[in-house]
């Protein structure tokens, strides 16, 4: 056997063994193996595919993230209709459904399977001979859109299946479990972004990102539980079905069951009323469904949804209590959040004692008092809201709530500036304001400072021992032994983590600083396009405007930012400490396809999809999904689709892959 194709030997083995292992790490929840094995692996993966581009295929464990999207998401028409769901409310509209399915099939014996229904978005898989090509949104249960890209980067759906099927669609609910979710919403509170109300709009607007890395970082999952057109597949009921899923490797809900007799259904229905609350993610109800299929096919479905299966809906859960009071807490860009301090109260498995308010508008509209009776909810059974005051229940003694007039922390003038919501302490040395900053730069999207919780920031505040994050890099190990829970170990541990986190690189660094409006994404963009944190200090408004997903209040307060000595000295005092602060920057290596829209269609001999897109990119150019009047360029591969016959009509002007090499020179 040659060298060459014992690499491509190991190359398979590397793809099977990291499948595997991700399956059981994602899927089953079931690690075999450390995080820096796995890491190795997946590196040496990475460099055989660097040396051999040809042998990359769309189902490695490499490709799972994409290129951005450009000019939005192409239309897809399901093979069989997504179907909505009809609903039930109560137990008797349940037996009233059990009575018609009943009298349709004749009497016949009949069993139900029972799921918990998971408040997500729907979403088709379509596999060609096991290997995962499309993944579209269920849409208007007709035609969706086409979201393969973002599909790509949830490790609970298997790049290949082990299936000789010419065409499966697999159906299921992407989500956001709880854990992912409540870090994302603290990430959206940190970056002045309005959070999610509840995870299914986290997973909704998570899985329309144009960028997918965006969507990788979102830590979205897939149940698997239907399946829609198939060629060479018989499968005999909903039970075998998700039998099958998981030897596919899907994650199926594990907490369906199979009845004969509606009461049995009911009964299990209730038992999770008090059980719900204690899920890893948001269900909103139960989907009761007919077992056997060829009983399904007979039952048939309306024009909007199928007689076979009904949706038992969860009422939501609310409580009655008192605000005791409305505290004030500060963020780090010395943003003032009121919250209720609520009499302790019950709710939906846990013990509420505060809701947020999120600003003074919001109390005043909803006329939210000190003493109040309120209604309480979560928010999709996540975050303790207040419903509505009930001003009925007053006696007199509620008090009107106003924002302080100075800082809670400092005790320093607040202001609202024009035009906004939010009232903020100015006084840019606000203990308060540092403490929340500090523990924001060392945090696990910023510079990883493993080890160095708010408690530990706290202590070193105190002793003085830091007086700006820059400081942090100066600390030594006799300023560290002594402080509360700290020893020889300790410390050396937290001086190793301090040392590796200087070379995060730019993107994280720009985020870790603090600027308003600049979150983890803006950080990357900015640090790809400019390199240097020299470049991005000496940066005028109109050029970073001019990159894509820059706009006017994200280049402001860059340019504001930098234009503080202060800031500028922070900038210097890492420098000094031997932070990295550069980037590999994004250049074009011609301007080949300056200006062009380009469409790729067909099979290319020579590359692969993605190598074209990011071949056009780096040129110039931006690829689309869709060919539409816009569209300059279409590149023809073997057997190409509608997209070529589409461009044909149009009179857009196409090119075979030879030309698209000639183009890229």
């Amino acid at each position: 056997m040659s060298q060459t194709e014992d690499l491509h030997k190991r190359l398979q083995e590397l793809r099977e063994t990291i499948n595997t292992l991700s399956y059981q790490y994602y899927t089953l929840d079931k690690p075999t193996m450390s995080d820096y094995e796995y890491d190795m692996m997946y590196r040496e993966l990475e460099n055989i595919e660097k040396e051999h581009p040809e042998w990359i295929t769309p189902d490695s464990p490499t490709q799972r993230v994409g290129s951005k999207i450009s000019g939005g998401f192409a239309k897809y028409t399901h093979d069989r209709p997504m179907l909505s769901m009809g609903d039930v409310f109560n137990d008797q509209e349940l037996r009233e459904f059990d009575q018609r399915v009943r009298d349709d099939l004749g009497g016949e014996d009949l069993e139900y399977v029972v799921e918990l229904k998971i408040d997500g978005l729907a979403v088709n898989l379509i596999y060609e001979q096991g290997q995962f090509i499309r993944g579209v949104t269920r849409g208007d249960g007709v035609t969706g859109e086409d979201v393969t890209n973002n599909v790509r980067t949830i490790r609970t759906i298997p790049l290949r299946i082990d299936s000789d099927s010419p065409h499966m669609e697999i159906r299921g609910e992407v989500y956001m479990p709880i854990p992912a979710f409540e870090q994302l919403n603290s990430q959206r509170r940190d970056d002045e972004l309005e959070p999610f109300a509840n995870p299914r709009n986290a997973a909704a607007g998570s899985l329309r990102q144009l960028d997918p890395q965006i969507t990788a970082q979102r830590k979205l999952a897939f149940f698997a539980y239907a399946i829609g057109g198939t060629v060479g597949i018989d499968i005999p009921s909903q039970e075998a079905l998700l039998q099958d899923l998981k030897a596919f490797h899907f994650q199926v809900n594990p907490e369906y069951r199979k009845f004969t007799n509606i009461e049995d259904v009911i009964t299990f229905i209730h038992s999770w009323d008090d059980r719900r609350d204690t899920l890893g993610y948001a269900t909103d109800g139960m989907v009761v469904k007919v077992n056997s299929f060829a009983q399904q096919a007979r039952l048939g479905n309306t024009v909007k949804i199928p007689r076979w299966a009904i949706a038992y809906k969860f009422p939501p859960e609310q409580a009655k209590t008192k605000v005791l009071g409305i505290s004030v807490s500060l963020g780090r860009t010395g943003v003032l959040t009121p919250a209720a301090d609520l009499k302790p109260v019950r709710l939906a498995g846990t013990t509420v004692k505060r809701a947020t308010l999120h600003n003074e508008d919001y109390i005043r509209d909803k006329d939210i008092r000190v003493g109040d009776t309120v209604v309480i909810q979560k928010a999709g059974e996540i975050i303790p809201e207040v419903v509505r005051a009930l001003p009925e229940l007053r006696t007199g003694s509620e008090e009107v709530f106003a924002m302080p007039a100075t800082c809670p922390s400092c005790g320093g003038p607040v202001v609202r500036r024009e035009g906004e919501a939010a009232t903020r302490c100015i006084n840019p040395d606000c203990p308060g304001v540092l403490l929340e900053r500090v523990a924001h730069f060392v945090s696990r999207n910023a510079m990883n400072i493993d080890g160095l919780g708010d408690a530990i920031v706290s202590q070193l505040l105190d002793h003085e021992l830091i007086h700006t994050v820059a400081d942090i890099y100066g600390l030594k190990k006799e300023d560290l032994v002594g402080l509360d829970g700290f020893g020889e170990k300790s410390a050396d541990n937290l001086l190793k983590a301090i040392e590796a986190s200087k070379s995060v690189g730019l993107a994280r660094v720009l985020f870790a600083l603090g600027i308003r409006f600049v979150g983890a994404k803006a950080g990357r963009i900015l640090a790809e396009c400019f390199g240097t944190i020299d470049a991005i200090m000496n940066a005028k408004a109109d050029e970073l405007t001019v990159i894509d997903e820059i706009g006017p209040r994200i280049a402001e307060s860059v340019v504001q930012y930098f234009a503080d000595e202060k800031h500028r000295a922070l900038v210097e005092a890492l420098r000094h400490y031997g932070v990295d602060m550069t980037a590999e920057k994004r250049t074009l290596i011609n301007v080949s396809f300056d200006g062009e829209i380009v469409v790729l269609t067909g099979k290319l001999q020579t590359m692969t999809r993605q190598e074209a897109q990011e071949a056009v990119e780096q040129r110039g150019g931006k690829c689309t999904n869709s060919v539409t009047k816009k569209t300059t360029l279409v590149v023809v591969g073997a057997d190409p689709g509608s997209k070529y016959e589409k461009a044909q009509q149009l009179g857009t002007h196409i090119i075979t892959e030879e030309e698209f090499k000639e183009w890229l020179k």
